[in-house]
């Protein structure tokens, strides 16, 4: 990593209507889907072929399952039948029920489901076997292409489907979710709330149900009413307990969906009760206020249709909200807007996003337990400029996203443990370095680092200049990331250019090498000047000691493997501009002369983190050590961009 070069700048939110074509033909939906019916077949999308890489990555099929499209497994299909509806959503033979709770909650709003579902395809006469659905991905809707056929054993689905066989609308979204990650088997486990961001381009966060705020049942409600989409579910303390039922009928480690909530009057009183389905589609809750319990029988009927409780095996079901505090342990809420859950009113936010990646030796520096290394990571500068109404501080939802890790989970990825802190920023230009770090604490972090996709935290402070540093726990650590920045009120962010303040390491030949009637004074105090240092080492400072010993001796080194100084050489005369002064060119075929091993300090050059990752990518070894040649050689090439302005970066890798 990085992958492909991407603008650090902050960027404002991406809008469905722009979704971008995902096909390799570079087709859209509408382009492909009437190829097909000019030339009178069926599509067969060749990004997601129906074969075993597009189901499992690590395993082989329990069963032979066969590649089938709805017409050839019932006789008159549908996209959609009757609406669709969180009924239409019955789990399958794969551990996505994070993925189906989230898709629950998509159906409970019809603009939303519109967006990422869109109506206007079926099986009538233009029936091409093509379909297509869009998703939010890191600040860009993308609208994914695919044929129709499904997987089956014995002539039925055997992932997700409706609980109307005829009925393929929730098949076909969770196979073009598949083919967004990779295969199928990349949606085993996961957080509702990853899916839901997807859906919306929302914002998440995160409840623990027995910290929540006293206001709990008021920040449900108006969450649901606001048409965000709300996910819960019960811990397990080991992989042994990972979908065991309780003696209430709850499955522990499993993914719900939250669709109501309201009070009812229940014998002169006012209950609340919540609503919450299973996406299995079936076994639920039998304590108070489930399907048949009594309590229903003091309940109007006209309540009961309010309410829409109904006495079905179809896995919702109500329940009092203290037991849901009891028994359930997290509630995940994604805001299709940032809107603001605390208060009665709506805000709309102001909202920036950067784009960034940790890379080994450059800017994957660790979290701070890892202090010579954590001020090397990517660091944001955010400006918050005005107070929210009638406060003394500014509100914001910092939010950080690690990218692409679901899809390369067959090349063996996992979530990274991710966090974030934020640093006042002391008002200097360009990237703090290490002993600001040593010195000065955060004023506020995220509140756990966490291997979720996703980590969120809502903040306020002063007005002012801060400085946010996102980070994974470990360093050396490759990922890349998005970071979103929510504010009530404008707030101004940027990244922090890294003023040539990464560190490197030169690796140079032993002091032994010298040759011996060098070994005077003069070098010595240089060698141990620089072996006594505990911080950087400019490469000023190098370049000036050889250069020094040079004119002492009257020797100068062959400054490239290969190459031999002889006279007026043209890397020879840039070294020399570099430092200042002029270099006698005298013969002296020795081995390459170099200095000890130190860190370099880059003085004079601004490097973004995308150029100095490539720096590091290029000439770095698997200690992050650069030979000395291959420095000199970087600076020239950095020389030469700078007086040219038209060389792409990537003229570093040739």
């Amino acid at each position: 990593m990085p992958y492909v070069y991407q603008d650090s700048k902050p960027r404002l939110p991406a809008l469905p209507g722009a979704a971008r074509t995902t096909h390799s033909s570079g087709k859209t939906y509408e382009e492909l889907k009437q190829e097909c019916l000019h030339r009178g077949v069926l599509f067969e999308d060749p990004d997601f072929p129906a074969c075993n890489s597009s189901l499992f990555f690590s395993e082989r099929t329990p069963v032979p399952f066969i590649w089938k499209r709805p017409g050839d497994i019932v006789k008159d299909p549908k996209f959609i039948l009757g609406g669709a509806t969180r009924t239409d959503i019955c789990q399958g033979d794969l551990g996505d029920c994070w993925l189906l709770a989230a898709i629950a909650s998509l159906t409970l709003n019809e603009k939303t489901l519109a967006r990422v579902v869109p109506l206007d395809q079926d099986f009538g006469p233009d029936y091409a076997g093509i379909f297509h659905f869009q998703f939010w991905q890191h600040n860009e809707w993308l609208d994914v292409v695919i044929d129709d056929r499904l997987p089956t054993f014995k002539g039925r689905l055997v992932f997700l489907h409706s609980a109307e066989r005829n009925e393929f609308w929730s098949a076909l979204l969770e196979k073009a979710y598949a083919k967004l990650n990779g295969s199928y088997e990349a949606l085993k486990g996961g957080s509702t709330i990853e899916a839901m961001e997807d859906f919306t381009g929302g914002v998440g966060e995160m409840y623990e149900v027995k910290k929540a705020p006293d206001n709990f049942y008021e920040i449900l409600e108006k969450a649901l009413k606001r048409c965000s989409m709300v996910g819960c579910s019960i811990d397990t303390s080991s992989a042994a307990e990972s979908e065991a039922k309780t003696p209430f009928g709850l499955i522990k480690g499993h993914a719900y969906s939250v669709t109501g909530i309201s009070e009812v009057s229940y014998r002169g009183q006012q209950v609340q009760l919540i609503r919450i389905r299973n996406p299995w589609g079936n076994v639920e809750w039998n304590g108070p206020w489930s399907d048949n319990s009594p309590e229903w029988h003091s309940v109007s009927l006209s309540e009961q249709r309010r309410l829409s409780q109904t006495a079905l095996d179809d896995g919702e079901f109500w329940m009092r909200f203290e037991d849901f505090k009891v028994h359930f342990d997290k509630v995940e809420i994604c805001n299709l807007t940032p809107d603001a859950l605390e208060d009665s009113a709506a805000h709309k936010w102001e909202v920036t996003i950067h784009q960034g990646s940790w890379v080994r030796g450059s800017t994957a520096g660790g979290c701070r337990n890892f202090l010579e290394t954590f001020w090397t990571n990517p660091q944001i500068k955010l400006h918050l400029t005005e107070k929210d109404d009638g406060q003394d501080d500014c509100t914001f939802i910092a939010a950080l996203m690690q990218k692409d890790r679901r899809k390369l989970k067959k090349l063996g990825a996992e979530m990274l443990t991710i966090g974030y802190s934020i640093y006042e920023n002391p008002g200097r230009d360009g990237h703090l370095g290490k002993d600001f770090f040593r010195y000065h604490p955060s004023k506020a972090r995220s509140k756990t680092y966490i291997n979720l996709r996703e980590v969120s935290n809502r903040f306020k402070l002063p007005p002012g200049d801060y400085i946010l540093v996102p980070t994974t726990f470990e360093p050396h650590q490759e990922a890349d990331f998005c970071l979103r920045i929510f504010s009530e009120k404008k707030a101004i962010t940027d990244q922090c250019i890294c003023i040539s303040s990464q560190i490197l390491f030169i690796k140079a030949p032993s002091f032994a090498e010298i040759p011996p009637n060098f070994k005077d004074t003069e070098w010595s105090l240089i060698h141990q000047k620089v072996h006594g240092l505990d911080t950087a080492v400019s490469a000023k400072f190098l370049v000036q000691s050889f250069l020094f010993i040079a004119s002492l001796k009257n020797f100068v080194a062959r400054l490239f493997s290969g190459w031999v100084c002889a006279t007026e050489y043209p890397p020879i005369n840039w070294f020399s501009r570099l430092v200042g002064r002029g270099l006698q060119i005298l013969p002296w075929p020795t081995r390459l002369l170099t200095f000890p091993l130190c860190l370099c300090h880059w003085e004079g050059y601004q490097l973004n983190n995308y150029l100095l990752q490539l720096v590091v990518l290029r000439y770095s070894d698997e200690q992050f050590q650069i030979e000395f040649d291959d420095f000199l050689n970087c600076l020239i090439r950095l020389e030469n961009a700078t007086r040219e302005y038209l060389l792409p970066l990537e003229f570093l890798l040739l």
